[in-house]
């Protein structure tokens, strides 16, 4: 495997780095001794948005309701009719008040209006594909941005080591940054999660973390469109752009499985490929993965994530502990039991405030206040990093370690200035994709 041997980055390297920027506290997430004041904002606070899809759409809303002096004041996408879906959407929601302060000359369209759009505000929403997640990071950082984005943070290692140095800048100019694991936003995972560090369930010993689904949509090729725009209207099919939905959509499992236990894993080894999913709608990535994540002192988890119908369904997480088990899910479902099956913890959810909702209440009151508290960059780059690290594994059919993941000269996402670009990976005659294959691929 070819490993660059400059700016190499060993996993000790890495969770000194991440140690310092993931927040500790497990009711809330403030970073112990980092409350320092900054100056207070009244009034207004402005927010741009970057990505005008559907995710996009719905945290610009949870911005708005979470403080009552939001204004959306800037978009950017690189579609026009994404940008009016969404504009229209938000018109139409928040009609007769003033908090969509948005105008044609205030939309940009293009694969550099990110950049027009972070300069007029004082927070920015990062919601594109996640291929262009580290570059949106590092300018709204440079420009000294408070920043909400999605996950994942990246699609390769290149893109980690880029959110890394901009979250390093983040932290220096004390700016908040919330990325959209929000699991640790959602109460029955932050009690569970006290009760495991209490030793309620004593050593976590094992774990088994799912996302097995019928998969999501796929959007058909449209006449006189170029290769690039196709593939970017079908981001989640292109690694470049998506990851894979190991990355894009088992993230979240696997994010659980780090914190849990505290820690990112030592190494990792897998199986995946192609069997329903396969035509050339489907772009290249794999509909199921197998991984076993090996973690320091010697914890296995496995992990399991799936697209294709008629299958079991399962999307949770799974721990067993020398005294007790847990079982968690983003249904407000949380329960612990001895080793005897007798319940010690049962959370009974459904009153539970909307997780994507708190997670911008709490960005957005820090913010208001002026108090530098929130800073998930590191876990953010955690979590990304571990399920790349599970995709090279599932791509190879290798044991790769986590050092070794670091230090693949790995980059997927070209630079990009229109859809007349050639496209980084590009369809055979038959209209079929380049696929990984286990035994010949070497990372992914």
């Amino acid at each position: 495997m070819k490993k660059k041997q400059k700016n190499q980055m060993n996993r000790r390297t890495f969770l000194e780095y991440t140690s310092k920027a993931t927040a500790g506290s497990v009711l809330f997430n403030i970073l112990p001794g980092a409350t320092k004041k900054m100056t207070s904002i009244e009034g207004e606070i402005k927010i741009a948005l970057v990505g005008c899809g559907g995710r996009g759409t719905g945290a610009v809303s949870q911005a708005l309701e979470a403080d009552p002096g939001v204004r959306l004041v800037a978009m950017a996408d690189v579609f026009p009719d994404q940008a009016d879906t969404c504009f229209q959407s938000l018109s139409e929601k928040y009609a007769g008040t003033d908090r969509i302060n948005v105008n044609a000359e205030r939309i940009f369209i293009g694969f550099d209006g990110y950049k027009k759009a972070i300069e007029m505000a004082d927070a920015v929403i990062l919601t594109t594909p996640p291929g262009f997640r580290p570059l949106h990071f590092e300018y709204a950082v440079s420009r000294n941005k408070h920043v909400f984005m999605e996950k994942p943070l990246a699609t390769d290692v290149a893109g980690i080591k880029k959110v890394l140095a901009a979250g390093k800048e983040a932290r220096q100019k004390k700016l908040n940054v919330v990325v959209g694991l929000q699991r640790h936003y959602q109460k029955n995972y932050r009690i569970i999660k006290k009760m495991i560090d209490y030793g309620r369930i004593g050593d976590i010993v094992s774990g088994q973390v799912y996302w097995n689904s019928s998969g999501v949509w796929v959007r058909p090729r449209k006449p006189r469109q170029t290769e690039l725009e196709y593939q970017m209207r079908n981001w989640y099919y292109f690694n470049w752009l998506c990851g894979d939905h190991i990355l894009e959509q088992h993230i979240h499992n696997i994010d659980i499985a780090n914190w849990f236990i505290g820690s990112v894993p030592l190494s990792a080894q897998g199986m995946g490929g192609r069997q329903v999913r396969k035509g050339p709608d489907h772009g290249q990535i794999f509909d199921h993965h197998f991984v076993e994540f090996t973690y320091p002192n010697g914890q296995v988890i496995a992990s399991q994530c799936r697209h294709q119908e008629g299958c079991m369904n399962r999307v949770d997480e799974r721990f067993q502990g020398t005294r007790g088990d847990v079982i968690v899910n983003s249904a407000h479902y949380g329960v612990i039991k001895s080793k005897r099956g007798r319940v010690l913890y049962d959370h009974d959810g459904e009153q539970d405030i909307n997780p994507y909702q708190q997670e911008h209440n709490e960005l957005f009151a820090a913010i208001r206040a002026g108090d530098y508290r929130m800073d998930d960059t590191g876990r953010g780059a955690e979590a990304t990093m571990t399920a790349i690290l599970g995709r090279m594994v599932t791509y190879s059919g290798q044991v790769i370690t986590w050092d070794e993941a670091m230090n693949f000269d790995h980059k997927l996402v070209p630079e990009l200035h229109s859809f007349n670009d050639t496209a980084p990976v590009l369809p055979d005659k038959n209209g079929q994709y380049p696929v990984p294959v286990p035994g010949v691929t070497q990372f992914g």
